[in-house]
C-alpha cells in the first residue's frame, strides 16, 4: 500500500446516476422546439462530449455565423430541458455508489467529480440523490477549455482535491472519458453503464457495477 494519499475522480452521468434516458429527450424536445431532426446515431456517437463540441458539429444548419452567443443559448437551453425533466421524473443513484462513497468517505479518502456536465446539472441531482457531502469538490464543464478525452477535467479534479495524478483513480462510463483518465496518467475503472464490459478493455479495470469496487482495488490499482 503507497504512503501517500490518494483520490478518486468519479465521472457524473454513468456513474453516479443514469438519466441517459433524460438527456436524450431533452436533445429530442429542443430539436422539436427549433422544427429540427436530429442526426442518425447522435446520442450514441456523443454521449460524454461537451455541448460547445456536440452543437456546432451536429447542428451547423441551426447556428447563425455572425452570433457567437448562439452556441451557448442553445446548449443552455437543452440544459435547461434537461434540469425540468429531471425534476419532474425523479432519478436514484446508480447500484453501489452509495456504499462506495460512504466507504470512500470513511477510509478517508479525498473524492472529486470531473464531468462534462455544467455544474448547474449536478448541483441540481446532487441535492436530490442527498450525496453533496460526500465529494471534497466538482470539476465540471465551466471549470476547463478542453472536452474529453482532453485530460484536462481530471487534471483539474485532481488539483482541486491536492492528489497527485499518479495516485487518482478515476471511474468512468464513456470511451472519450477512459481515454482523458489514462491521458491524465491516472488508473481508470469503467463501469459497464453505457458499454458492454467487452467494450471497456482500454481501463485497468472493468466492472459491472460500482458494487464490486472496494477500498483494497483502489489501492491495489495505484501501488
Amino acid at each position: 500500500m503507497i504512503d501517500e494519499p490518494i483520490g478518486v475522480i468519479f465521472d457524473w452521468d454513468g456513474v453516479i446516476i443514469d438519466s441517459h434516458d433524460q438527456h436524450e429527450q431533452s436533445w429530442q424536445k429542443l430539436a422539436e422546439e427549433n422544427n429540427k431532426t436530429l442526426p442518425i446515431n447522435f446520442f450514441k456517437e456523443t454521449f460524454g462530449m461537451r455541448n460547445e463540441s456536440i452543437i456546432p458539429n451536429h447542428f451547423g444548419d441551426w447556428i447563425d455565423n455572425s452570433n457567437k452567443n448562439q452556441v451557448q443559448d442553445i446548449a443552455d437551453r437543452k440544459e435547461q430541458i434537461y434540469r425540468e425533466i429531471i425534476i419532474e421524473s425523479g432519478i436514484d443513484p446508480l447500484p453501489g455508489v452509495k456504499t462506495l462513497l460512504a466507504a470512500l468517505k470513511e477510509a478517508g479518502i479525498q473524492c472529486s467529480i470531473g464531468s462534462s456536465t455544467p455544474t448547474k446539472n449536478i448541483e441540481t441531482v446532487i441535492k436530490m440523490i442527498r450525496l453533496s457531502n460526500h465529494f471534497n469538490a466538482i470539476t465540471a464543464a465551466e471549470d476547463v477549455n478542453n472536452g474529453k478525452p482532453d485530460p484536462e477535467v481530471f487534471l483539474t479534479a485532481a488539483k482541486k482535491i491536492n492528489v497527485n495524478p499518479k495516485n487518482c483513480i478515476v471511474i468512468e462510463d464513456a470511451h472519450v472519458g477512459i481515454e482523458a483518465g489514462l491521458a491524465a496518467k491516472m488508473k481508470v475503472i469503467a463501469v459497464a453503464t453505457t458499454h458492454q464490459i467487452d467494450q471497456l478493455d482500454r481501463a485497468h479495470l472493468a466492472v459491472k457495477s460500482l458494487e464490486q469496487v472496494k477500498i483494497k482495488d483502489l489501492y491495489e490499482l495505484v501501488g
